[in-house]
């Protein structure tokens, strides 16, 4: 009796067992980030939330390496964390990674914040575009503000609060083992597999999930090519050189109708190129000085300066881009080599262009009806002549017949455009 009731309690133990491993089959999805954070990678972070969310996934693992980025892109990305109802996990990694200014500000907005070791989170003081201080009162003013903002998100998740807003007032920056023992950050561990596991079964702060994640099945997304060739298209050296290009193919194009090559090239660049200015923040007066410039180097085209309009569209067109993007941040600026050389090839290509067309003017002109007289012409039919392979209306300058094939020579032209012709010259042993 006492052997059937232990048979009985293992059995039942069993079937209890395979029931919870049936009944905790878990997934979890992977987005690996690598990148700015700037409107493209807050668009594949913001689908993935809503592909957690849609999928039945048990948790969001988001595998970040960034040095930052566009504040607005953050704060979107931080509210979409915070809305989400699926688990969201930030894990710093692979080791080498860093969540720098943006994505340390993110981080803070997870339910999990994770470091693999060897990697490092914070530098968050908001800076100018060149990478300065601001004024003393927009400083105080803008640091409050981002100092506010992390901190009140590491004290909702837990963490602290303290420590979250040096990374924004000291740009303080935490290794892995500073940041899990300060309470920046939640866990420490070396790989997603142990994170898995080590995480499994804990209660979120403020959302309360309970997570099950030990031995999840784990579907991996990485940004597709088409958002890579996005990223890529709003590198703000990118737009400035698409913007060029797309100028000089119209240029062409109306200086040369017809070759269609410039100016669907032109097109298809200024396009891209607009792209970009509509995906990222620009400075009005930045673009104001583009056009300007764009404006002068036109003018010099049509216009006799000297190239004076054009040195002038150069300079005007390196400060304008310097100051384009300049509400972006600083991760987002045209280099200053990239400016002055789009700005050199274009003086250089009017250059060469405009000594063209001097040259070209002190050329004696090759055309016109003045150029016939003393040219050989022959009589085709009574009263029409061949001169220059074009035929012209005649009369002999002593009012005698044109027969057909004689060979005669323009004498004058009469204002109704009809030559004066004369005998032809003999040739020398005639």
């Amino acid at each position: 009796m006492r052997g059937f009731l232990l048979l009985a309690a293992v059995s039942a133990v069993s079937l209890a067992g395979a029931a919870s491993a049936a009944g905790t089959d878990s997934r979890v999805l992977v987005a690996v980030l690598d990148d700015d954070i700037n409107p493209v990678s807050q668009d594949f972070l913001q689908d993935q939330v809503r592909r957690a969310e849609t999928g039945g996934y048990d948790a969001l693992v988001v595998e970040l390496d960034t040095p930052g980025g566009l504040g607005t892109s953050m704060r979107n990305i931080v509210k979409t964390f915070l809305a989400s109802p699926v688990a969201v996990v930030v894990y710093v990694s692979p080791s080498g990674s860093s969540a720098d200014s943006a994505g340390a500000v993110i981080g803070q907005a997870a339910d999990v914040l994770a470091m693999a070791p060897q990697t490092n989170i914070g530098s968050s003081t908001p800076i100018t575009t060149n990478g300065a201080d601001f004024s003393k009162d927009l400083r105080r003013k803008i640091v409050n503000d981002a100092a506010a903002y992390v901190s009140e998100l590491a004290r909702e998740h837990g963490r602290n609060a303290k420590a979250a807003e040096a990374m924004v007032r000291d740009a303080a920056n935490y290794g892995a083992r500073e940041a899990a023992a300060r309470n920046v950050v939640d866990v420490v561990s070396p790989t997603l597999t142990a994170l898995l596991s080590e995480i499994d079964g804990r209660v979120t702060t403020p959302k309360g999930l309970t997570l099950e994640t030990a031995g999840a099945t784990v579907d991996t997304v990485e940004m597709s090519r088409w958002q890579r060739a996005l990223d890529l298209l709003i590198d703000p050296n990118i737009i400035a050189l698409m913007l060029s290009i797309g100028i000089i193919g119209l240029v062409v194009e109306l200086w040369n109708p017809g070759l269609v090559l410039p100016g669907t090239v032109g097109a298809i660049s200024l396009l891209v190129g607009l792209y970009g200015l509509q995906v990222l923040p620009v400075s009005v007066a930045g673009l104001l000085l583009l056009v300007l410039s764009f404006g002068l180097f036109v003018t010099d085209a049509l216009v006799t300066t000297h190239g004076a309009l054009s040195l002038a569209g150069a300079v005007t067109f390196v400060i304008g881009a310097l100051m384009l993007f300049d509400p972006a941040g600083p991760a987002y600026q045209v280099s200053l080599w990239t400016a002055i050389a789009i700005a050199g090839t274009f003086v250089l290509l009017l250059g060469i262009a405009l000594s063209r067309v001097a040259k070209a003017r002190r050329n004696p002109v090759e055309v016109g009806v003045s150029n016939l007289v003393g040219e050989a012409a022959e009589v085709r039919r009574d009263g029409i002549v061949a001169v220059n392979g074009e035929l012209w209306r005649a009369r002999r300058a002593d009012g005698g017949p044109l027969p057909p094939g004689d060979r005669v020579t323009v004498e004058a032209i009469e204002e109704d455009l009809v030559l004066v012709v004369g005998s032809s010259k003999p040739t020398e042993g005639t």
